[in-house]
């Protein structure tokens, strides 16, 4: 395998949905939020200006809530599996995701990849502002962080796989030479030289 670095999406790959849908449904706002990041992951809106728009909606639920919820959603079949064969493989697994550090950094504990890069809801005394920070703050974000890990870990394209479902994902397809679109949106599946329309991540260790 001369594969050495696979960069996964978090929500709706290797998590079934998306976290930010699951937060809003508890304001009664599920389906508002919902039709916002369908149009943000099918690239109809900036994902920033999305971001904001949908982090806002949260203000007022609780940080005990959130996490309860981000510890407790749907993981998508397959995924722990192919964490463990490609870390078996010495491969360095990692998460980028638009979504939140409650829910990535607690799963990288439950699925054992190496690092995780997202983005921070805002609290203040125990409740949500509505504001959010972060590292995957932009469309290109992506992208751009899988440039500098590649040169800190010495990692070319070639020994580079990304994985993703929608538009903020596209920036990472440049860097790697491996570029699976996983029960993803039209505008990914064109960019991509491996489709996988099944809800089965092991799907993908057919490839490398």
């Amino acid at each position: 395998m001369g594969l050495k670095l696979a960069v996964f999406d978090f929500d709706s790959t290797l998590m079934d949905g998306e976290t930010i849908d699951f937060l809003a449904k508890p304001l009664g706002l599920m389906d508002k939020v919902a039709s916002i990041t369908e149009m943000a992951m099918r690239g109809e809106l900036d994902f920033f200006e999305s971001l904001i728009m949908r982090v806002k909606l949260l203000e007022g639920l609780e940080e005990k809530k959130v996490d309860e919820i981000c510890h407790n959603l749907p993981i998508m079949p397959g995924a722990e599996e192919t964490i463990k064969t490609l870390k078996k493989e010495n491969v360095k697994v990692m998460v980028f995701s638009g979504g939140f550090r409650n829910a990535t950094s607690y799963y990288k504990e439950v699925l054992g990849y190496d690092a995780d890069f997202s983005n921070i809801l805002h609290s203040k005394n125990g409740v949500l502002t509505g504001l959010v920070g972060g590292e995957m703050m932009f469309s290109y974000s992506k992208g751009d962080m899988l440039k500098r890990i590649q040169n800190v870990l010495g990692v070319t394209p070639e020994e580079t796989m990304v994985v993703g479902d929608g538009a903020n994902d596209l920036s990472m397809f440049k860097y790697a030479s491996i570029k699976v679109a996983f029960c993803a949106k039209e505008v990914l599946k064109k960019e991509a030289n491996i489709i996988i329309e099944e809800k089965n991540l092991t799907k993908i260790l057919e490839f490398v």
